[in-house]
C-alpha cells in the first residue's frame, strides 16, 4: 500500500492533505475518492482494493461504504466502481448484481439445465407448482422445486441439487451423496449456498436464517446446538466434543450473566421506584397549580 509522504508544512496550505478512513494516510486531494452518496473520503488504493476484493469474494452485490459508521449508510455507484476497478471484474459485478435479481424475483428463476444459462418467467400464482418451460432449451420443470414438471405430484422434501447456477457443469456433482453436495438452497428463501468447509451450521447470508447443512433443519432457536445429539445428524456438526460445551458453557454463561445483573440491580429498582413516583406525582402537582395572579 501506498504510504504517505511528507510535506513541508508551508506546502499544506496550498496543497491540504486528506486522512483516510481505511488507512489512517494522509493525501493529497487528487489521490482522494468522495462518494457521492454519503460525501465519505478514502484514498483511491484503499478503495480499489476494498472494491476488488468484495467482487472476487461475491459477498454482495451492493457494495456498501468501507466505512463502518458512515452516518448516511452510503453505497457505491455503479459509476464510482467502474472508476477503480478494471473491466473483467465491472462484467462480474454487473454479473452478480444480475444474478442476485434473478434469485430475490418472484416472478423470474433460472432454467435448471447445466448447459442453459436463460432466465424463465413465473406466473402471478407463485405459491402453487406451476409449469414452467425454458424458451430456450424448451425444458419443462416445476416452478418449486425444480426438477422435472410432476402433475398432480407433490414437490419432494429436500432433493439433491439438481439445478445449477449458470455456467456449471454437472460434472461437478458426480459422485456425490446427497449429504454432501457443495451447492444447496437455503430452505427459506431458495437462495443458492455453496459449502466448501467449515461446521455444519449454516447461516444464509440473504435472509440470515439457520439451519442444518445435511437435513435442512432449522436452526434459528437452537442456541445450543442440540440438534447434533441425536437423530441422523448426531456428531456431524463438524466440531470437537470439547468445543461443543465450550460454545453452550459461553451461552449459558451469558445468560446466567444477563439473570444475574437484573437479580443484583432488582433491589435498587424496588428502593426507587417510590421516589420516582414521588417527584412524578408532586411534578404532576405543580403543573396543575394556577398561575400566580
Amino acid at each position: 500500500m501506498t504510504t504517505a509522504r511528507y510535506r513541508p508544512t508551508w506546502d499544506l496550505a496550498l496543497d491540504p492533505l486528506v486522512s483516510c478512513k481505511l488507512c489512517l494516510g494522509e493525501y493529497p486531494l487528487e489521490q482522494m475518492t468522495t462518494l457521492t452518496q454519503c460525501q465519505c473520503v478514502f484514498c483511491t488504493l484503499c478503495l480499489k482494493q476494498y472494491v476488488e476484493l468484495l467482487i472476487k469474494e461475491g459477498l454482495e452485490s451492493s457494495i456498501s461504504c468501507p466505512d463502518a459508521a458512515c452516518p448516511k449508510r452510503g453505497h457505491l455507484q455503479e459509476n464510482e466502481i467502474e472508476c477503480v476497478v478494471a473491466a473483467e471484474l465491472m462484467q462480474r459485478y454487473k454479473r452478480l448484481q444480475f444474478e442476485k435479481e434473478v434469485l430475490l424475483d418472484p416472478c423470474r428463476t433460472w432454467c435448471p439445465s447445466s448447459t442453459c444459462q436463460s432466465v424463465c418467467q413465473l406466473k402471478e400464482e407463485l405459491q402453487k407448482p406451476q409449469l414452467v418451460q425454458c424458451a430456450a432449451c424448451n425444458l419443462e420443470f416445476c416452478s418449486l422445486c425444480k426438477a422435472n414438471w410432476h402433475p398432480g405430484q407433490a414437490c419432494q422434501e429436500n432433493l439433491p441439487v439438481t439445478s445449477f447456477l449458470p455456467g456449471e457443469s454437472s460434472s461437478f456433482f458426480e459422485n456425490d451423496e446427497e449429504d454432501d453436495v457443495p451447492i444447496k438452497r437455503c430452505p427459506k428463501c431458495k437462495v443458492y449456498i455453496e459449502r466448501d468447509e467449515g461446521c455444519a451450521q449454516m447461516m444464509c447470508k440473504n435472509c440470515k436464517h439457520a439451519f442444518c447443512w445435511y437435513c435442512l433443519e432449522s436452526l434459528d432457536d437452537d442456541f445450543l446446538l442440540i440438534h447434533y445429539d441425536k437423530g441422523p445428524c448426531r456428531n456431524k456438526l463438524g466440531h470437537t466434543r470439547a468445543s461443543v460445551i465450550w460454545h453452550r458453557t459461553q451461552v449459558v454463561g451469558i445468560f446466567a450473566g444477563f439473570g444475574l445483573l437484573l437479580l443484583v440491580a432488582s433491589p435498587f429498582l424496588l428502593l426507587a421506584t417510590p421516589f420516582v413516583l414521588c417527584c412524578k406525582c408532586k411534578c404532576n402537582k405543580g403543573d396543575d397549580d394556577p398561575l400566580p395572579t
